[in-house]
């Protein structure tokens, strides 16, 4: 995958620097952007952006802001490359959210190495998800695997929202990733609560999530969970919408229908030792016990306690 970097410079030595250090490694792009160029580069979204403080033309504070309040580059790692010595200068700059601050000159293999785990740290944090903050796929299964090698007694939990396609096409999907939000906080919060050591939560996709427990109070769990949710889901509808119940908006065919409020599904599936052989298995009892809960009507659970 390419990564393009911006060095915010105004003498392009930095840039041709950074090329004869990467030279073997062709997936890093770097690309030098002046200070007065620099509100037109921020229309792209580059991997990481490193700023020269010793060449530009314009403040270092008032550059790392207007890179920190553009939209699409408010969380862009920013490196300040700087010869300025002085700690409350340091200080100043590493509190607008800029990670590292370069004290000049900089040894080639420490900022080479600097460059490369950034990159990483950003392929690593692709794999969590960027609404919830929660760990996806690759750690969900990963932690599902690590289970079952330990041949160790275990419960999954898979969440899935009802009706929240109706929700979206009511409300539009910005307030539909509000509940995404507020979902991911009511099974973490309740999670915690029941002091589960170990508990794992991570967010499939869209409205699902799993969570993965030891406890063998899952039942209490779930309904704690469902009753914070109940509560909860109710600030995201009009008041006409909570008066009578339901959501209208037209169907695949157009017709338009009555839907009700987002409600929440959980099938649980207790894994007992040995139980399962692999983590295709737990996946597809999971699939059905929550499409056993789904077709009841608002928020429910239901359980797996099948011991093979």
């Amino acid at each position: 995958m390419l990564q393009e970097i911006y060095i915010v410079d105004n003498d392009a030595k930095g840039v041709k620097e950074l090329k004869r250090l990467f030279e073997n490694e062709k997936e890093f792009i770097f690309r030098n952007v002046k200070t007065k160029n620099l509100e037109v580069a921020l229309k792209n979204i580059p991997s990481l952006i490193i700023i020269n403080e010793d060449t530009i033309d314009e403040n270092i504070i008032d550059v790392c802001k207007k890179i920190r309040e553009n939209e699409d580059n408010s969380i862009t790692p920013i490196i300040v490359a700087s010869s300025n010595m002085e700690k409350q200068h340091r200080i100043d700059i590493l509190q607008l959210n800029i990670e590292y601050y370069l004290l000049k000159p900089v040894d080639e293999k420490y900022l080479y190495y600097t460059i490369k785990n950034i990159i990483r740290l950003i392929y690593t944090n692709r794999k969590v998800s960027p609404l919830t903050g929660l760990p996806g796929n690759v750690q969900i299964q990963a932690e599902l695997k690590k289970h079952l090698l330990k041949k160790e007694d275990f419960t999954v939990l898979y969440f899935d929202l009802d009706n929240f396609k109706a929700y979206n096409d009511v409300y539009g999907f910005l307030r539909g990733d509000e509940i995404i939000k507020f979902t991911a906080r009511t099974i973490l919060n309740n999670i915690h609560q029941a002091n589960c050591e170990e508990a794992f939560v991570g967010h499939i996709g869209g409205d699902d999530f799993v969570a993965i427990i030891q406890s063998k109070e899952y039942e209490t769990i779930c309904q704690n969970i469902i009753n914070e949710f109940d509560t909860g889901i109710l600030k995201y509808f009009t008041e006409t919408d909570k008066e009578r119940g339901y959501v209208e908006c037209a169907n695949r065919k157009g017709i338009i229908e009555q839907y009700p409020l987002t409600s929440i599904s959980i099938g649980v599936v207790v894994a007992d030792k040995n139980r399962f052989a692999n983590i295709l298995e737990i996946g597809e009892v999971g699939a059905a016990v929550k499409h056993v809960a789904k077709v009841s009507m608002g928020s429910t659970y239901a359980i797996d306690r099948r011991k093979n």
